[in-house]
């Protein structure tokens, strides 16, 4: 999504290039006619251009006509604004979905398929990549605007499940923000051209049964077939009377009863409505969505992912139409009623530290009757989710190899036979006993025959190594054999593959105007799904990110999220997914600046100290309980580090094995 950084001051558009801008538009939405063209870009009136940043640091030029955006551009394409999209709401394929996502895409969600609602005519025919509207139910104003990720029948054949449209831009967005800041008009929803003419076929059918009205003048017709269609409604209606069950009795004073209640609350002002709603939500999150391990709990986490759950159906957060204008109030006020206590732990960044579930307000509130179900089932959902997961046992195998063929035929072993470490180790130590190889005078060493000096030796060492300690056997072994590993994802068949099995590769990487992403890569290999932990990440970071193919590998992505994330993926990749820390890899990707060396990177002496401890407190609680991770070694920039109980410690005497910069 957009957030909108000014590089530079606004200027005009000049008449030739108004031309130009219009010939692009015209060719972009042909649906426009001229007089549409020549009022979305007139000549004469004011038409100004800014140049903005995206949130991922692209580039992008923005249109004003009469202070408002009005198309944006993006790598030359052409987009619409919402303000566009209210004055031709036509404009786009369109589709709905339910008032409470808006919120979502606001914060930066792409619009998922399970909110997508599916009208009774059907989805509108899109290809994969075609620009595409979304709307609110009942209302036909655009509220975003998005790419289609894949065709309708690709939709339906999903069973509407999975990401369907890459939002762009929506409603009260920083691009929107750059406007007046007005609301989407009311726009009722068109009569679709199947009803209509599902409507005229059975008027026509009427109209056959009925004797005499063949020969009629085309206005009398008109008029006959409009009495025949109010006939038609007042049949329906007695049969309907007629067939009414007897439980429709008991729905009817359940609606009676709800209408009741909505006049008690029309009686209201919708300031008063809406902050009503707000102590609703707050109250509701409080109760059943935050924990105390939660804490302490971003503002914007706690409105947008605790919060927004908790509206009801039909019903949307709006802090500007209630009386405080600002979260930030609504949050000074409850704290002054000692509910819960805010604190800015960063600059320009305030999170909830504390809060009193003892407080007489929170435990006399009742949780409205549709919810407590659905929050519990959700909740067991999302536990189920976080409990799918099982880390893949991994086990490293070795080959055979040409060279080695001598040392293993003995045992009955041929070229590319897979053994385990403790097969290599058994054979080995049967073939020094068998051979009478172990020294007299230290048991400790081996003597090295023809066949070992051909197998282990480099040939500068033949003539000057006569004996090799057991562990140097081993270890030499080991390495002339070639790699290969076992995989074994739980309720499946263990899977042999050639090489190392590649870590998990987490890089920092710097976009324009100093910007820092996160890219992790090779989730696959451990059984990770990449879009699981892409829309993990957005939820726990609030930041934008995004899957694409990977540079270099066949049939694997990678998940780039905004910002430095080390932090939060060494918590879920090492705690939350029980990983092996020697599994992980992080590098940086971040260049040297002009006037640093080549062994500088941006920000190192400065940040180093603070990078350790992050990453110390990040694994430091993990480290205290779990002895898997006890002295696991790891390198920083060419140093050598330990991970123990205590924290991140330098250790150069051992070989590097996870590599954090």
């Amino acid at each position: 999504h957009i957030i909108c950084k000014p590089r530079h001051k606004c200027f005009k558009l000049s008449s030739v290039k108004r031309r130009k801008l219009r010939s692009e538009v015209a060719a972009a939405f042909p649906s426009l006619s001229t007089e549409q063209l020549a009022e979305l870009v007139p000549n004469k009136e004011e038409l100004n251009v800014i140049k903005i940043h995206s949130h991922k640091g692209e580039a992008i030029t923005v249109y004003m006509n009469h202070r408002n955006p009005i198309l944006f551009e993006v790598e030359k394409v052409l987009y619409p604004t919402v303000y566009t999209l209210w004055v031709y709401p036509d404009l786009l394929p369109a589709f709905a979905t339910w008032p409470p996502v808006l919120q979502k895409l606001a914060g930066g969600a792409d619009l998922m398929l399970p909110g997508v609602v599916v009208p009774p005519s059907g989805l509108p025919q899109v290809q994969r990549g075609t620009l595409c509207a979304v709307t609110l139910l009942g209302n036909r104003a655009p509220v975003a605007v998005g790419v289609a990720t894949m065709s309708t029948e690709e939709m339906l054949a999903a069973g509407m499940k999975g990401k369907g449209f890459a939002v762009l831009h929506t409603h009260l967005d920083h691009l929107w923000e750059y406007g007046d800041k007005s609301s989407p008009p009311t726009l009722a929803p068109l009569v679709t051209d199947c009803a209509a003419k599902e409507r005229a076929g059975d008027e026509e059918e009427l109209q056959g049964k009925e004797p005499g009205r063949g020969g009629s003048p085309e206005p009398e017709q008109h008029l006959d077939i409009r009495d025949l269609s109010l006939k038609d409604r007042d049949i329906c209606a007695e049969l309907g009377k007629e067939q009414l069950p007897e439980n429709r009795a008991a729905e009817a004073a359940e609606d009676a009863s709800t209408e009741e209640q909505q006049e008690a609350e029309d009686s209201r002002t919708p300031q008063e409505q809406m902050d009503a709603l707000f102590n609703q939500c707050f109250f509701h999150a409080l109760k059943c969505k935050v924990k105390k391990s939660d804490l302490p709990l971003l503002t914007s986490t706690f409105l947008g992912s605790h919060m927004v759950s908790c509206c009801p159906a039909g019903k949307q957060l709006d802090i500007k139409k209630s009386s405080y204008k600002k979260f930030s109030k609504f949050l000074q006020c409850m704290q002054h009623q000692r509910i819960l206590q805010v604190k800015e732990l960063s600059k320009g960044v305030e999170s909830i530290v504390d809060v009193d579930w003892k407080h007489p307000d929170i435990r006399a509130f009742a949780v409205p009757e549709g919810f407590s179900s659905a929050s519990t089932a959700q909740d067991s959902k999302s536990e189920d989710r976080e409990q799918v997961y099982h880390a893949p046992e991994i086990i490293p195998l070795y080959g055979v190899s040409t060279k080695m063929i001598p040392l293993f035929q003995e045992s009955g072993h041929r070229k590319g036979s897979i053994l385990s470490s403790s097969e290599v180790r058994n054979i080995i130590i049967n073939y020094v006993k068998s051979n009478e190889l172990v020294d007299e005078t230290n048991k400790n060493f081996v003597k090295v025959n023809a066949i070992l000096c051909d197998c282990l030796l480099d040939k500068s060492e033949q003539d000057e190594i006569s004996h090799l300690k057991w562990d140097e056997l081993l270890s030499r072994c080991l390495e002339r054999l070639q790699p290969f590993h076992q995989v074994t994802f739980s309720g499946q068949e263990p899977v042999v593959r050639k090489g190392n099995i590649e870590p998990i590769d987490i890089s920092i990487a710097q976009r324009s105007s100093n910007k820092k992403v996160t890219v992790i890569k090779n989730l696959e290999l451990y059984g990770l799904d990449p879009q699981c932990v892409a829309n993990t990440l957005q939820q726990k970071v609030q930041a934008s990110a995004t899957i694409s193919p990977a540079p270099g590998a066949k049939d694997r992505v990678q998940v780039q999220i905004q910002g430095n994330q080390i932090h939060h993926l060494a918590k879920m990749l090492l705690v939350s997914c029980w990983l092996c820390c020697r599994r992980i890899s992080a590098t940086s990707e971040i260049h040297p600046g002009p006037g640093e060396s080549s062994k500088a990177r941006p920000q190192e002496i400065g940040d180093k100290a603070a990078r350790i401890a992050q990453l110390s407190v990040s694994l430091q609680g993990f480290a205290a309980s779990k002895s898997r991770i006890m002295y696991r070694p790891c390198s920083f920039h060419n140093e050598s580090w330990m991970f123990t109980r205590s924290g991140i410690h330098p250790n150069n005497n051992t070989a590097p094995g996870v590599h954090f910069s």
